[in-house]
């Protein structure tokens, strides 16, 4: 059982994976460092969290997430200032919205405090696995899972919390061609298109291949009802500069509530950046590129950060946009975000959580 101000057990790897992993050349979400937080729910509380070494997990095959996929998780990172600092970007947020998920999905809210503590002590551990340079961070998935043994649908009485991190680089390694999804969809209203769970990616996994059969990094996904309007790029948000104005899809049950996307409006409004978060019309869209006004789009998500878009297809028809260069304003609120999780600027937005040796 959890008590106020307990330390987190800490059981080391005797073989540390470091000194052979060449972290200059890591693939994204392929490495795993050395350590994992594991902590069950079991009898209606959360029992003692503990940080061991990186391991397979046994599962019974009728776990009940194995069959009715009661699962959630999140993503977020830490970074090595230029002084050797390493800071985690929001984890707060994370939290916040990681307890918002398991709210919608019937599962138990985890206390942040213990949260916190424990993913601020697993990257004190696994800190050296952050890998140098610009483009550099520290991956950190937290999830939770049903782990009842038992073949029904009900929420489950038991889970299991985990946190691993990955070593990563850059997600994108270009500009992306995205197309505009308008026969597939994500979310519905009164779905869970706000809630990080696992269905929610499986079932976007089809009409993804399908586009990236046909050429595409990503779709454009219009709402659930009437493929009217615009809702998010891929597994990213996504913003539009539309005559100088910065545009992006008001959240509304349907569109997760990104980090991501919370920082650039901040950051935006801050800069005094013309900003708008309402309903964004595919046709409005439509009418900016073929006017010429739609002077540049990005996605906005904790893997690839700010994702330049250089063309847009709407049915057969391929819009290219100016070159990511030429795309100042991600260029500008990519340059202040970066500048904040790694140290070279202030924190005016108490963002960073810093992890202390």
């Amino acid at each position: 059982m959890i008590t106020a101000g307990q330390k987190i057990a800490i059981q080391r790897t005797a073989n540390s994976r470091l000194p052979g992993t060449d972290l200059e050349n890591v693939k994204f979400g392929r490495v795993f460092s050395d350590h994992m937080v594991m902590m069950d729910f079991e009898d209606g509380a959360w029992k003692d969290p503990a940080i061991v070494p990186f391991a397979d997990l046994e599962l019974s095959p009728a776990a009940l997430v194995l069959h009715y996929g009661q699962s959630i998780f999140e993503g977020l990172k830490a970074y090595r200032a230029n002084d050797g600092t390493v800071n985690i970007f929001r984890p707060r947020a994370n939290i916040a919205r990681m307890n918002r998920s398991a709210l919608r999905m019937c599962m138990p809210e985890i206390p942040e405090d213990v949260f916190l503590d424990a993913l601020v002590e697993l990257v004190r551990v696994d800190k050296d696995w952050i890998p140098g340079g610009e483009d550099a961070s520290l991956y950190i998935r937290p999830f939770l899972f049903a782990s009842d043994e038992y073949i029904g649908v009900k929420p489950s009485d038991n889970y299991k919390f985990i946190i691993f991190t990955c070593p990563v680089r850059g997600y994108y390694k270009e500009a992306v061609r995205v197309r505009m999804e308008q026969y597939y969809s994500r979310a519905f209203p009164g779905g869970t298109g706000a809630t990080k769970c696992a269905g929610n990616y499986a079932a976007a996994l089809y009409p993804a291949k399908l586009a990236q059969d046909a050429g595409y990094h990503q779709l454009l996904w219009t709402d659930g009802m009437e493929h009217k309007f615009i809702e998010e790029s891929g597994t990213m948000n996504i913003f539009f500069n539309i005559g100088g104005t910065l545009v992006t899809p008001a959240t509304s049950g349907t569109i997760l509530e990104g980090i991501t996307r919370d920082s650039i409006v901040q950051i935006a409004r801050a800069e005094n950046i013309p900003m708008e978060e309402r309903k964004v019309g595919v046709a409005e869209v439509v009418d900016a590129l073929r006017a010429g006004t739609l002077l540049e789009a990005f996605g906005a998500g904790t893997a690839a950060t700010i994702a330049p878009i250089k063309s847009i297809t709407v049915g057969d028809e391929e819009f290219d946009l100016p070159p990511m260069e030429q795309q100042e304003v991600a260029l500008r609120v990519g340059k202040v975000l970066d500048d904040i999780r790694r140290g070279r600027a202030g924190d005016p937005f108490n963002w960073l959580v810093n992890v202390r040796d």
